[in-house]
């Protein structure tokens, strides 16, 4: 992630009262020219938000895979954070055990009006981002409640290398999050990513990643994931060399403008050149303490609590110790795999407000070369913060940002992303940003914290408070801090 301590800027370019459903989309079209309606006139009105497409594709009906049984107790043998189960003697018992290890069903809290529980968060648990499997022949689809996978799509043909792909479908969020649900699928492909980087990388499984191009449209047919207008171009790991070939698909109009401008956004990506391999998704560095396991780490990830059924989430402010400052950094260092998404990352800026951390000062600090600087002290920053956060604390809903201890933030300058990668570098800054906040996420659930990914700041108020340019946009942010709540945890671990 670049230093940026001289940059400057000019006027925003943005409305300030642009509305948080269209303000990325706005930010597109500053970036690309390629201008998109956001207009509320030019859109018809939402459905309501019970009616989203379902969890899995419709075309799962097709045979049935199990998946291998056990992933938990070996992760309870391999401790966190080097300890490592290494490939079973199947290799489709490996993939098997590294899509249940990153994706899998964790736990039911009774009171939590969004349940189940995975390793990772989702907006509403709406988890949108679908993990499908081929090897030439058959094509299936990540069944999570039927631990299987389930045929999908095409299931002709030679057999052929194993490739894993992930599409995010923008109608699984409401429609009245608008223009909006393409930033958040994007993001949410990222958090996917570093999951399937981190269950193969438990279990001894190499992959090559490869991003989309103006072609992986096909993809979509070839998985059966119809209307293609609803879906992501997906990002696949292909876990042999080569692929299945897939046939050129033209480009899609969607009769929602609504869908259409997110797929202008979308179908911007032309990422070419050669697979990358994957690296790490873990940090090398982090102390062997040998307290926690890995089953341990991924069941704790949560992002808050609220008792009775209520919405939200709420902490208790606490003196953090350093060391978990230090382990938040540490997986904030571990860039996402290939050279497209690597130039993504270093286009980031990552800005924090501390609050209660040994020896920082409360404030806001800068991420600099793998090291926080002081950029502002501020005692009751956190708390300003919380006027800005577009889920105030009510009698039945809490958004409680003024006792955490670490509010993350990450941010770019668009038209910098793409005078570097093209119009699709607006996207890979999303990706690349969803594997930072995945990284924050097990990050706090290693250090006994909470880590909800936000996007409900108030980009104006809260760029002025962080001190960033006027050109440049928040992609994510982390609330993180102390739960306040326990209860009945159910475990759903397989």
């Amino acid at each position: 992630m670049t230093d940026t301590s001289d940059r400057g800027g000019p006027g925003s370019p943005i409305p300030d009262d642009a509305d948080v459903m269209s303000r990325d989309m706005r930010w597109f079209t500053y970036a690309t020219g390629l201008g998109v309606r956001v207009e509320a006139e030019a859109v018809p009105e939402p459905r309501p938000d019970t009616e989203v497409a379902p969890a899995l594709p419709e075309a799962a009906l097709g045979d049935r895979t199990p998946l291998p049984r056990g992933t938990t107790e070996l992760l309870e043998r391999a401790p966190y954070p080097h300890g490592r189960v290494g490939p079973p003697r199947e290799r489709a018992d490996a993939l098997g055990h590294a899509l249940v290890a990153g994706f899998g069903l964790q736990r039911r809290e009774p009171e939590n009006p969004f349940n189940d529980h995975r390793p990772y968060p989702s907006v509403r648990a709406k988890f949108p981002v679908q993990v499908l499997v081929r090897d030439g022949r058959h094509r299936r689809v990540l069944d999570l409640y039927r631990h299987a996978l389930t045929g999908v799509g095409r299931q002709d043909g030679a057999a052929g290398p194993l490739e894993v792909a992930l599409a995010g479908r923008y109608t699984r969020l409401p429609d009245s999050y608008r223009w909006f649900r393409s930033s958040l699928v994007g993001l949410e492909l990222g958090v996917n990513l570093r999951q399937l980087c981190l269950g193969m990388e438990l279990f001894g499984l190499s992959g090559r990643l490869r991003l989309p191009d103006r072609n992986a449209a096909g993809l979509l047919t070839d998985f059966g994931l119809t209307p293609e207008a609803e879906w992501s171009l997906p990002l696949t790991v292909a876990l042999e060399d080569g692929g299945p070939p897939v046939a050129a698909a033209p480009a899609e109009r969607a009769a929602d403008p609504v869908l259409d401008g997110i797929l202008t956004v979308n179908r911007a990506q032309d990422f070419t050149g050669p697979a990358a391999p994957l690296g790490p998704s873990v940090p090398a560095g982090l102390p062997r303490d040998g307290a926690l396991s890995w089953a341990e780490v991924l069941w704790r990830r949560s992002a808050g609590r609220m008792p009775r059924g209520m919405y939200g989430m709420t902490g208790r402010r606490r003196p953090v110790p350093e060391r978990t400052l230090r382990e938040a950094v540490s997986w904030l260092s571990v860039p996402p795999p290939g050279p497209h998404l690597a130039a993504a990352w270093e286009e980031l800026r990552l800005t924090a407000v501390f609050q209660g951390i040994e020896g920082h000062a409360d404030g806001v600090w800068h991420l600099r070369d793998g090291r926080p600087t002081l950029h502002r002290a501020r005692p009751g920053a956190a708390a300003e913060l919380e006027t800005h956060y577009g889920y105030p604390v009510t009698p039945y809903a809490g958004g409680d940002v003024r006792h955490a201890s670490a509010v993350w933030f990450l941010s770019a300058h668009p038209r910098r992303l793409v005078d570097r990668l093209g119009p699709g570098g607006f996207t890979a800054a999303q990706y690349a940003a969803g594997w930072a906040a995945q990284g924050i996420s097990l990050a706090a659930a290693a250090t006994g914290l909470y880590a909800r990914p936000a996007r409900a700041f108030q980009e104006v108020p809260t760029r002025q408070l962080l001190g960033l340019d006027p050109d440049e946009m928040i992609v994510c942010a982390a609330i993180t801090g102390t739960p306040r709540f326990e209860g009945l945890l159910c475990d759903l671990r397989l």
